[in-house]
């Protein structure tokens, strides 16, 4: 899209929203900011001809466009206002692909979307890195890295595109508000229940996964989740992968090699990898492999490429990670495990764990993962607000299983804990870990909840463990 878009509002001057302001800035188009907050970026904006809004709660009547942030809500007045004027509400992604460039063939670059409710960085990374082994000018964006309003009007220094394949990480929020994402291929990794205060019910945060396959010409998922799976059987090319022997159609493994039997030309199958020259660990993770490994068959990427691609990533912080080892001991940084079902995937890695759980639940059921991993526990350490679900839990499923209990987080709002405090918190959890702990084990960091009532974000949770784990030399 050249033309102009009119008068547009940007809600939110997050990472995204900032990047979007700038680039219909650039452009010529009209753009008014709204936000809660008075973010630093507002005098940039400004200075560059945006008009400040600040905290309205109403559309105003001459907007011809809405483009809203992740955070925010479809239930947030503002948006409410937009929606009952008529106006059109989209995300960032939504306005990326719309504003594409095209390449010198004629076509813009194309997306290889990827979202799931774990292990989207990981996979779009991966896939990133495969890419670039295949020769292309490839960018990891959108839920990861940089914002895709950026990188689809990027050009080089000789004014063409700057990339020619995009590996695209798409949350729920991000597709909520999409509506003609067209992704080469796009995969949903796994769907458990999460983010159901923003969506509204289980069933709407599952469709709003499901949109990403809608004009995608391939879709991929992981065969052993049973929802991702079912969104992809429908589909007019499915293919799926298996942490097990692959069946035609498929990418799997088969005695300890990562086989490609969906895109290679012997019906027997392509030799990817073998299984443990990988270098993230995990059941989950080598499922992340295959999944990278289909959207890049798709981009036309050989098997030689993807194996010399897949044998060299080494994996993002703060995702199974091994920070250190200490008298034996290795202590692992999962603070992305988010969730419960993140957790489960990461404490699945390891024979005998430490575990180190705890922080903002957000409604979820832990009585699954706590019962499935019990056997497995050497011990556990609790910290944060919800704390104490955990431990009731615990109680219940694995009783024998010794914990120590941290007090952290019980009467402070979001980021409410200053950085002292809360890494002090983590350096009492660590020494905590580390009496449990025997030679053999390993304490993993898999909190199996968000990090605000104690961290600034699980960033910053990983920061303190690995510092707090280092001091322990």
């Amino acid at each position: 899209m050249t033309g102009p878009l009119g008068r547009v509002l940007v809600c939110g001057l997050g990472v995204s929203g900032a990047a979007a302001a700038r680039v219909l800035l650039a452009r010529g188009d009209t753009v008014l900011l709204a936000d809660a907050g008075t973010p630093a970026v507002r005098a940039e904006l400004e200075a560059a001809g945006a008009t400040w809004l600040g905290a309205t709660d109403r559309c105003p009547d001459d907007v011809d466009l809405v483009v809203t942030s992740p955070g925010w809500r479809p239930d947030s007045p503002l948006l409410v206002s937009a929606a009952a004027a008529g106006v059109e509400v989209v995300g960032e992604p939504e306005l990326a692909w719309r504003l594409r460039l095209p390449l010198a063939g004629g076509e813009p670059a194309p997306w290889y979307a990827v979202t799931g409710t774990n292990g989207k960085t990981t996979t779009v990374t991966m896939l990133e890195a495969l890419l670039l082994a295949g020769g292309r000018r490839a960018v990891a964006a959108g839920n990861v890295g940089r914002p895709l309003v950026e990188v689809v009007t990027a050009l080089d220094d000789d004014g063409a595109p700057a990339f020619d394949a995009v590996a695209v990480e798409l949350s729920s929020f991000q597709l909520h508000w999409s509506s003609s994402l067209a992704p080469a291929a796009a995969a949903v990794l796994n769907v458990a229940d999460d983010h159901v205060d923003w969506h509204g019910s289980p069933q709407a945060y599952r469709d709003a996964k499901a949109k990403v396959l809608e004009r995608a010409p391939v879709a991929v998922a992981d065969a052993g989740d049973p929802v991702a799976s079912s969104l992809v059987a429908t589909h007019r090319h499915p293919v799926t992968v298996t942490a097990g022997e692959p069946a035609a159609g498929q990418l799997g493994v088969r005695a300890g090699v990562l086989v490609d039997r969906a895109f290679a030309d012997d019906p027997a199958g392509e030799v990817l990898l073998a299984a443990d020259r990988l270098q993230v660990a995990g059941p989950h993770n080598v499922v992340n492999a295959l999944v990278a490994a289909a959207l890049a068959r798709v981009a036309g990427v050989s098997a030689a490429d993807i194996g010399t691609g897949l044998a060299g990533f080494r994996g993002g912080a703060h995702r199974n990670v091994l920070v250190g080892a200490v008298d034996g001991v290795d202590y692992v940084d999962d603070s992305k495990a988010t969730n419960p079902h993140a957790a489960a995937a990461s404490l699945a890695a390891y024979p005998r764990v430490v575990w180190i759980a705890g922080g903002l639940l957000k409604g979820a059921d832990v009585d699954p993962l706590v019962a499935a991993v019990a056997p497995r526990l050497a011990g556990v350490v609790l910290l944060g607000r919800d704390r104490e679900v955990l431990a009731r839990s615990l109680a219940r499923h694995a009783p024998a299983v010794p914990r120590i209990v941290v007090p952290s987080g019980d009467d402070v709002g979001v980021a409410g804990v200053t950085s002292g405090t809360a890494e002090a918190v983590m350096v009492q959890v660590v020494h905590a870990a580390a009496e449990l702990a025997r030679p053999g084990d390993t304490v993993l960091l898999a909190p199996a909840a968000a990090s605000m009532d104690v961290f600034t974000d699980y960033g910053h949770r990983g920061r303190a463990f690995t510092d707090a784990v280092r001091a322990l030399h």
